[in-house]
């Protein structure tokens, strides 16, 4: 008996879903008429959400999740009796929020088998079960399929990668594994995996890419938590890759702690095509590290970053650059040491303005200082909202939020952001201060295109 199936994206960083793909494959395979919306580039339909037995939604990210409430009304409004389940990071650790919504299902880990286990209790027409028999949240190590990208919108649709002003590349984006083996306490991670990793057979990672390659791709973008969580599956894929793609170009995420252990292993990295690494490093205050249980030092990171640069790789650090402990004075020295670093010309504007999130199920909860500071948890906003002791740092985020939207949005380039950030953490602070570079004509490091 076949039915169907509506997966819906919301938001996914301007990729093409990975997830997305992969469930749709499990589904097909299944007998399932798959329909798939990426809402974070095309409109939804609500057609197809008219004749389908089970509407899934993919919830990756704490923005993913936001947006979904959103549609789901709709989606409830057109087929009220369609079974509704969410799946993916943000499932599981909001799960008791999603069914007040409405979600039947939730599912975390690793979801395929499940969400093929809902989609056939669904078009049997089994009695509704007063609890899901589905494990919520399953680390079983599955075989994958190769992932389904036919319902998507094409590559062009999505992020490019900038190699230089006048040139870009079409982006193509797979996983490895997922997961992660480290216990960082502000990671949406850990509630989930609680420090396992699962991966992807590498077949089925190497028929991925190139279907994406057929379809236009010249870089690839990893989207594993850490792509050295298991630095042998990876290399093996790296090489494989580049092997039958020698001008292909990809990137990955690493931590610095990774990065620190494995410096050997970069100059492979960097002979096998990668051009970009992303790696939380979150602070440079040590004492704020301890804190995130991030396991690097700020020592361990100016390692890193020599290492990376003679190997020719490029560092795309994130960070968390509002907390309870930033002040005014530390903000200026994070942007100081920005500029000391030469990290600035790799610094993605939205970085200036990234504020602790506490979600459900955060390690952060374990700390004293962390549970006097927070709220109630906030069904709206997904999180534990917190405020800072001094007023002034608040406001101070609020302003550097509306230079780098108001940046962005204008085409500055991150010099010229830069030093309207520079300014108002100064003038915030009481004081004045020059613009502390001239911008730059060309040559920027790789970056996507979001």
């Amino acid at each position: 008996m076949s039915g169907n199936v509506v997966l819906i994206s919301t938001y996914e960083l301007g990729r093409q879903s990975f997830g997305l793909a992969s469930v749709a494959a499990w589904l097909t395979a299944a007998g399932a008429d798959v329909s798939v919306q990426d809402l974070s580039v095309c409109d939804f339909d609500p057609d197809p959400v008219r004749e389908a037995n089970l509407v899934a939604f993919y919830v990756p990210m704490h923005t993913a999740t936001r947006l979904a409430e959103k549609v789901l009304a709709r989606v409830k409004e057109i087929n009220e009796d369609a079974h509704i389940c969410f799946f993916g990071l943000y499932a599981p650790i909001n799960e008791a929020h999603l069914r007040e919504l409405g979600a039947d299902t939730v599912l975390g880990g690793e979801f395929e088998e499940g969400l093929v286990d809902v989609y056939r209790r669904v078009v049997t027409d089994a009695p509704e079960p007063f609890d899901q028999p589905e494990v919520r949240i399953s680390l079983r190590r599955q075989k994958f399929l190769v992932p389904d990208r036919t319902g998507l919108p094409g590559l062009e649709k999505y992020a490019r990668l900038q190699t230089s002003p006048e040139v870009s590349r079409l982006v193509g984006y797979t996983e490895a594994s997922r997961g992660c083996r480290h216990l960082c306490r502000h990671c949406p991670v850990v509630p989930v995996y609680n420090g396992r990793f699962v991966v992807v057979q590498p077949d089925i990672v190497l028929e991925d890419v190139r279907r994406q390659v057929r379809s236009g791709a010249a870089h690839i973008t990893f989207g594993d938590p850490d792509f050295f969580n298991g630095p042998t599956h990876g290399l093996r894929i790296v090489h494989g890759m580049h092997k039958e793609f020698p001008d292909l170009t990809y990137d990955v995420t690493i931590k610095i702690e990774h990065l620190a252990k494995h410096t050997l292993l970069l100059t492979d990295l960097a002979k096998t095509g990668c051009v970009l690494v992303t790696s939380a490093v979150e602070s440079f205050d040590d004492r704020t590290l301890e804190r995130f249980d991030k396991h690097h030092t700020r020592a361990d990171l100016e390692v890193v970053i020599d290492v990376l640069r003679e190997a020719g790789l490029n560092l795309n650090p994130t960070f968390v650059t509002f907390t309870p402990w930033t002040t005014l004075d530390s903000y200026i020295e994070f942007l100081s040491t920005l500029a000391a670093l030469d990290l600035v010309d790799h610094m993605t504007p939205v970085q200036y303005a990234i504020r602790l999130l506490i979600p459900a199920g955060s390690k952060l909860l374990e700390l004293e200082e962390i549970t006097e500071l927070v709220g109630e948890f906030d069904d709206r906003e997904l999180v534990y909202p917190w405020r800072h002791r001094d007023p002034e740092v608040d406001r101070l985020f609020a302003e550097i939020a509306r230079i780098a939207q108001q940046g962005h949005t204008a085409g500055m380039s991150r010099i010229e952001i830069f030093n309207e950030v520079w300014g108002a953490a100064h003038t915030a602070s009481g004081h004045d201060a020059a613009p502390l570079f001239e911008p730059p004509v060309d040559d920027v490091p790789p970056r996507a295109t979001i």
